[in-house]
């Protein structure tokens, strides 16, 4: 992926990694759209970032998904990036069917099919371009499982081997296939992982990955060093000692 130059949407990225990467893009030289499904959000980024677009999107409802891909596609005919980023995680009890199975199914829904349903609508699009990156983005938690939140780790996982897979069945195509892995992340994505000190910094984070993505064009997996721990356990043989110590630091998936 080129860091300049690119048209880019982001679907989920009101807060967070989404809104950070969105920003750093725009100012790298991207034009950027940012999705969401909250309209006062959105009017909000707007108002404090007029540079950026921003479209209403909800990803767990396939005519949503539908209807931002044309409004996108009409105002920016000539969009060449696609950002996977929306995503939930929430810590869930397997040990009874009320302890996890709503928060599951909203998580599979979210997680994975959200950007199953956003590939499908622009897939063929962006075959049309010269050059164009489809980005997912997994986690460390799909390489080394945190005890308390099983269906998102299983949900980033699929979407690892989702990407593997994507980029073989379009390696004949213009259109590149690239995987960012977070590490943990000072956001809100879980109650409290703002102020935890296992968590990186988000701009240390996204500094990184813009570093990443400007030295290594054709890379195709983005890994900050601090996901390494987690992304390689098996590889060198300690897996069994990453999987401990992950949930001996962060017992409650901040």
């Amino acid at each position: 992926m080129q860091i300049s130059g690119n048209t880019v949407f982001i679907p989920g990225a009101t807060s967070g990694i989404g809104l950070a990467l969105a920003l750093r893009l725009q100012a790298a030289g991207n034009t950027v759209v940012v999705g969401g499904r909250r309209a006062d959000l959105l009017e909000r980024i707007r108002a404090e970032h007029p540079v950026l677009d921003t479209v209403r999107i909800d990803t767990t409802d396939p005519e949503s998904v539908r209807s931002a891909a044309k409004q996108v596609l009409t105002n920016h005919p000539d969009l060449d990036v696609l950002v996977t980023m929306a995503g939930i995680m929430r810590v869930e009890d397997w040990r009874t069917p009320a302890g996890f199975l709503d928060s599951a199914e909203a998580t599979i829904t979210t997680n994975v099919l959200g950007p199953i349903r956003l590939i499908a609508a622009f897939v063929e699009h962006l075959q049309s371009r010269p050059d164009a990156t489809i980005m997912t983005v997994s986690s460390g938690l799909a390489f080394a499982p945190l005890a308390a939140t099983p269906s998102y780790n299983a949900s980033k996982a699929a979407i690892h081997l989702l990407s593997e897979s994507l980029r073989l069945q379009l390696a004949g195509t213009s259109v590149h296939v690239v995987e960012l892995e977070p590490p943990s992340v000072r956001t809100d994505l879980m109650p409290g992982q703002a102020e935890s000190e296992f968590a990186m910094p988000l701009d240390a984070f996204v500094d990184e990955v813009m570093k990443l993505l400007e030295t290594q064009p054709d890379a195709t997996e983005i890994q900050v060093e601090n996901v390494k721990f987690l992304r390689y356990g098996e590889a060198r043989g300690d897996y069994a000692d990453v999987v401990a110590t992950l949930n001996r630091l962060d017992p409650h998936g901040r």
